[in-house]
């Protein structure tokens, strides 16, 4: 997992990492914290392990020692329930995408039937913070776990399942009920047994026997006013016995470094190295801001122990006790840090916090020891991770005011050099002596450089270049036909032909590679949607094969992806279903370019055309098109917008069927509805829904072509609020459920042209939860993005 670094002195990085001694002391000073124990690992050893002030301050004193033992807290989520959950999927014994009632089915009860183990695992459930302290059934307090998985599995979620992170006990005290449930063990016998005693950690359990007592650090007072020592400190996983999934668990340092330097090493004798990574790497719903992996949190509200300097791609956890671990694959580097700040409670009212503390011995951690990640350990990272700095800006809140040259700016600042070699030439030759080339230019409206000349004059007026022939896609030359009857025609001001490779037929939508073999290159400039169903890319592919049949190079002109390069969204296309809308499997929102895409079609589909690209300069692959400096053209009649441009890569999923998705008013894509539809009642259900990025506000509107042409149509106007945590394809799942549900009317069988996944229809059809839908199609996702990896111009 780490990289191959110099090997440092241990006395040099002892010295170094002094520096965090008074950070610590200064804590403690200032009564945020009795003592600490901080362990830093790096290399594959210890470089540094130091005991710091009181273990115990009531109701004596005791000096802290290295060996002390914590009440970890929340941090049992990750060395115990999350590493047990993990393992029994690598057995095979659950499924990390099935619904919790599957292995618990009193868990369905009260509209949970739908939450699966991973959202219990990301932190979005929807279930709240904690078990409430009063029974609600008794008038005594509860006490015993089945009393508490009784309570848990009677919960009410109070957000839609995958809508929004909130960190919940809850959650895991479900899955320390699912291991017990599926390993027939008793969560602390299965721990014990399959992660502690692995791994050698012998001061690490649940219910720490009476000999452990003195060397146990002390939380606070409980009601009887007795310290509570070796007595978990949460007062659920109290109620419970002492074991729980979310809390419960003692350890030392010592013996969590053991459990993190396995995780650094591919996991030990306890996990294998792709669990790790699966576990370890960004597992939320892809439209959310907390980047959360199984257990382990990467980069959310909770992610203060990570400090300023370690990089995206490292994790860890915190525990409310005062308890921390955060580790970075990429440096090889593990930061322990165990105090026991709540028995702050017991000497002074406001109490002790080491929030702040971690933050700055993180930090201070990461600079002692000069860490660094190089640019091939950045890639490797975000190839793992598929969370990276450029996804980072992809959902950014602050935009970016770029100015971006297209594929025909940089061409003709580089004197058309990548048109030079069609016929043999080069630039630096007389030109009189090189015969003329004869290009052919597949384009439309959206060929424009930044001056606002269109590609066709540009290329019309190239110095030892004629063009010969103008091949115009769907809508026509000039974007406006909204019909197959697209014929050829001549442009009115060069006197080009125009080739139509646009109709009713797979025959109408190919080029002649008899008229492409009268070329010496082929030249495509269009501005793509980022949508897999927009038939741009597929009249990609068939010049690409065409050209390659005809043996002439093809130059694309490269230009943004108006909705990001950054968002990849959506299921991927069953391979053996290519048509016009399905050229290739991609996923809906697949966020590359058209150069990219042409690289991909030509080199994962062997078409083997002499492909070159004239890349953009200043794009970045998380600009959204307003931050490019360029202006818009509609790159069809109905996108006139990229609000619009936003939303279609999901309302269009369902424009095939008997709803109107506004084609022939002035607000294409940004509504839906049909006669029969309550707008009212649509905008509820869906606003209820908790859809990040969206909202929908009921309306009627009268189209005036396309479905129910003159007819009014109630539904919703739908209101983007974030495009960055908007999530397209999802959206078009929603919908079609949300009109499957409340109108019998609906006719959802159209949504399979465009979604072209087997899988996720019949999910669909059987009324399975848009959400987790989205998450069954997240293996699909994650294949893709490394394929795509290989093909991206824009790191």
């Amino acid at each position: 997992m780490a990289s191959q670094r110099r090997t440092v002195p241990l006395a040099h990085l002892t010295a170094n990492l002094s520096v965090v001694d008074p950070i610590i002391e200064d804590a403690i000073q200032d009564h945020k914290i009795p003592g600490a124990v901080l362990l830093v690992g790096h290399g594959g050893r210890v470089v540094y392990r130091k005991a710091y002030g009181s273990r115990a301050l009531e109701p004596r004193r005791e000096a802290m020692t290295a060996d002390t033992i914590f009440d970890l807290a929340s941090l049992t989520k990750v060395l115990a329930t999350t590493t047990c959950v993990m393992q029994l999927f690598e057995q095979g014994k659950i499924r990390l995408n099935d619904p919790v009632a599957k292995y618990l089915p009193e868990f369905a009860q009260n509209g949970k039937q739908d939450i699966t183990v991973r959202q219990l695992l990301v932190h979005y459930s929807g279930l709240t913070e904690d078990l409430d302290l009063k029974d609600k059934d008794s008038p005594i307090q509860w006490e015993g776990k089945d009393t508490a998985y009784r309570m848990a599995f009677a919960e009410k979620p109070v957000f839609p399942a995958g809508s929004r992170f909130l960190y919940s006990d809850i959650n895991f005290i479900t899955l320390g009920a699912l291991v017990e449930r599926v390993s027939g063990e008793p969560l602390e016998v299965y721990a014990a047994r399959n992660v502690f005693q692995p791994l050698g950690m012998m001061h690490t359990r649940y219910l720490p026997p009476k000999a452990w007592k003195a060397k146990i650090a002390p939380t606070e007072y409980d009601d009887a006013h007795v310290m509570l020592r070796g007595v978990v400190h949460d007062p659920t996983a109290q109620r419970m016995g002492g074991v729980a999934g979310h809390a419960g668990v003692f350890s030392t340092a010592d013996d969590l470094a053991k459990f993190a330097q396995a995780l650094l090493s591919g996991g030990g004798k306890v996990l294998a190295s792709v669990t790790v990574e699966k576990m370890t790497t960004p597992q939320q719903p892809p439209n959310a801001t907390a980047v959360r992996g199984f257990g382990w949190d990467l980069d959310s509200p909770f992610s203060s122990n990570r400090g300023e300097l370690l990089p995206v791609g490292s994790y860890g956890h915190t525990g409310f006790t005062g308890t921390s671990l955060w580790i970075d694959p990429a440096t090889d580097t593990y930061i322990i840090l165990l105090t026991n700040a709540v028995h702050m409670r017991s000497v002074r009212s406001e109490g002790g916090s080491a929030i702040a503390l971690r933050t700055k011995v993180a930090s201070a951690v990461a600079a002692a020891l000069h860490l660094s990640v190089s640019e091939r350990e950045r890639a490797r990272l975000a190839r793992i991770t598929g969370y990276n700095e450029s996804m980072a800006a992809g959902r950014r809140v602050n935009e970016r005011n770029g100015t971006v040259k297209t594929g025909i700016d940089v061409l003709e600042e580089s004197g058309f050099a990548l048109l030079g070699g069609a016929a043999g030439g080069t630039l630096s030759e007389d030109p009189s002596n090189l015969p003329r080339q004869r290009v052919g230019l597949l384009t439309n409206q959206t060929g424009v450089d930044s001056q606002g000349r269109r590609t066709i004059d540009v290329l019309n007026n190239v110095s030892g270049t004629t063009l010969t022939a103008i091949f115009s896609p769907e809508h026509g030359i000039e974007g406006t036909l909204d019909t197959t009857a697209v014929g050829n025609t001549k442009d009115a001001t060069t006197g080009v032909p125009v080739y139509s490779v646009y109709g009713g037929t797979d025959a109408a939508r190919r080029p002649s590679v008899e008229v492409l073999k009268t070329l010496d290159i082929l030249v495509i400039d269009l501005q793509n949607v980022g949508a897999r169903f927009y038939t741009y890319e597929t009249t990609l592919g068939y010049f690409l094969e065409a050209a390659a049949k005809a043996q002439i190079p093809v130059l694309v002109l490269d230009r943004p992806n108006p909705v990001t390069g950054a968002i990849v969204q959506g299921p991927v296309g069953d391979v053996g279903h290519e048509t016009f809308t399905n050229y290739f499997p991609l996923p809906v929102r697949h966020g590359m370019t058209m150069g990219e895409l042409a690289q991909m079609f030509n080199e994962e589909r062997g078409i083997h055309a002499k492909l070159s690209v004239s890349p953009m300069q200043g794009w970045m692959r998380g600009d959204w098109f307003d931050e490019t400096g360029l202006s818009w053209v509609n790159p069809s009649p109905n996108l006139r917008n990229l609000t619009e441009a936003a939303l279609y890569p999901g309302v269009a999923l369902i424009e095939g069927t008997n709803v109107s998705v506004g084609r022939g008013t002035d607000t294409p894509f940004e509504v839906v509805g049909a006669p029969w539809v309550n707008a009212r009642e649509l905008a509820q259900y869906l606003n209820e829904r908790s859809i990040p990025g969206v909202r929908f506000v009921p309306v009627s509107f009268t189209p005036a072509s396309s479905n129910y042409s003159g007819k009014a149509c109630p539904g919703v106007n739908l209101v983007l609020l974030d495009r960055n945590v908007f999530d397209a394809p999802e959206l078009g799942v929603e919908l079609a459920l949300a009109f499957a549900k409340l109108y019998p009317q609906f006719r959802i069988e159209a949504v399979k042209d465009l979604l072209v996944n087997a899988a996720a229809y019949e999910a669909l059809v059987a009324g399975r939860d848009p959400r987790r839908v989205a998450d069954d199609w997240r293996e699909g996702l994650e294949a893709f993005q490394k394929t795509r990896e290989k093909y991206l111009l824009y790191k």
